[in-house]
């Protein structure tokens, strides 16, 4: 995969991350999720842990937009194609 292809899945899928990530934390407290029934975490593992979370959840959804994404000849605004 291109690295410009690895921007346009990981920078959109970060700050999707992030904006989950406190819309979440905003209405849930960390401290009062259990995982198991029985397993308690801190509030900066719930925290970090939500993040990377949502963040995944995004990137393969911004993965999977570019992989269906129609294929053709990246022209430039002159109309001429772009060699990557």
């Amino acid at each position: 995969m291109r690295r410009r292809s690895w921007m346009w899945i990981l920078w959109p899928s970060f700050l999707v991350g992030a904006a989950t990530s406190a819309t979440v934390f905003a209405f849930v407290d960390p401290l009062d999720i259990e995982f198991l029934g029985y397993i308690s975490a801190s509030r900066q593992q719930v925290y970090a842990g939500g993040f990377f979370l949502f963040w995944l959840m995004s990137a393969l959804s911004s993965a999977l937009t570019l992989h269906m994404a129609p294929r053709g000849i990246i022209l430039d605004e002159f109309g001429d194609p772009v060699n990557d």
